[in-house]
């Protein structure tokens, strides 16, 4: 009786365990849910981090190659990550998302072909100079991991003995503990600089046997993110590592090289180069010519105040000469010499 009594209550416990709740960066809930439309969303999850206006446009590029999306799509039967966070993302207002998908180019340039052929028609408009270009491009990056409970069915099972034992050690056997990384990459597209990074992530213990003890529905349809174990935790890692890089984004401020600037060099230089501000591409000319009434000029336009450009080298011109040419990482003399006029005229 006493033994009937412990196994009740052990599987009342098991019950209230079928499927703890998500844990993502001390969280619960964490999902993506609802819908997005323009600058507007429905029944977003309210742990989202948001923006009063995007920051710009953002295209997603998914590496297919790659090995944790053979497992999400081949074994988890997962839908791309792309299409989970273009929801994620649009419900934020952080970014505008555009297509870039192969589908999605391919479906765009079909509408162009048929314009092309004249089938459209007329004011259709979709001719060139209409489409909008990524500012940044988004990297996604998922690792998985899953951990057996057997132990503690198999210990549970001991102390309880008989056949409720046995029954409750056999719904814990078949327990996991899903957990899962997330990683996010922001390149900006015109200049390749990585603007953030961030990582996230989340686990859920699902009592797999459970639903089939019981005659339950557990671990019935495998349809996508917000139906599966595994769809669950992929989805709110992801929500854990964009709200990490909305949260740095709000701070950002852009990293900047002293002397060279970007890619003029850095500060790591190598012993006997030259920095690349000082080298020229094969072919191109060494030797610039330039007047001081148009380096004059030049500087102005790059906002170092010379005055009224008057061809003579005064104190006001060598000082933003100077000035210059330490911003460029290049010998300060105050003079034009050849490594400036090169500089300016570029």
């Amino acid at each position: 009786m006493k033994k009937a009594a412990l196994a009740a209550l052990a599987v009342l416990a098991l019950a209230g365990c079928e499927s703890t709740g998500m844990k993502l960066g001390g969280g619960t809930n964490n999902m993506v849910t609802g819908g997005a439309a323009g600058g507007s969303s429905q029944g977003e999850n309210s742990q989202l981090e948001k923006c009063d206006s995007p920051v710009g446009t953002v295209s997603l590029v998914e590496n297919q190659q790659a090995g944790w999306y053979t497992i999400l799509r081949n074994e988890y039967r997962l839908p791309p990550t792309a299409n989970l966070l273009r929801v994620l993302i649009q419900q934020s207002n952080c970014f505008v998302v555009v297509e870039r998908s192969a589908a999605g180019m391919n479906a765009m340039t079909r509408e162009r072909a048929m314009m092309d052929n004249g089938e459209m028609r007329k004011g259709s408009n979709f001719g060139k100079g209409q489409v909008v270009a990524s500012d940044y491009g988004l990297t996604p990056e998922v690792t998985f991991s899953e951990d057996n409970a057997g132990g503690f069915g198999a210990a549970l099972g001991g102390i309880l003995g008989g056949r409720g034992g046995s029954a409750v050690a056999g719904v814990a056997a078949s327990s996991k503990t899903r957990e899962a990384s997330a990683m996010l990459t922001l390149v900006d597209n015109r200049s390749g600089v990585q603007v953030s990074s961030s990582t996230g992530n989340a686990s859920k213990t699902d009592w797999g046997g459970f639903g089939t003890l019981f005659g339950g529905a557990a671990g019935a349809g495998m349809g996508g993110y917000s139906n599966t174990s595994q769809g669950k935790v992929v989805s709110a890692a992801f929500v854990d590592a964009y709200n990490q890089m909305v949260q740095a984004l709000r701070n950002y401020s852009a990293q900047s090289v002293k002397g060279q600037g970007l890619g003029g060099g850095g500060r790591l230089g190598v012993d006997g180069a030259a920095a690349p501000s000082q080298t020229s591409a094969p072919g191109a000319k060494t030797n610039v010519r330039m007047g001081m009434k148009q380096a004059q000029q030049r500087l102005n336009e790059l906002g170092y105040d010379v005055g009224t450009p008057d061809g003579a080298a005064g104190p006001r011109t060598q000082n933003a000469l100077r000035a210059f040419q330490q911003d460029q990482g290049l010998s300060v003399s105050g003079r034009l010499d050849q490594a400036t006029m090169r500089q300016l005229s570029e």
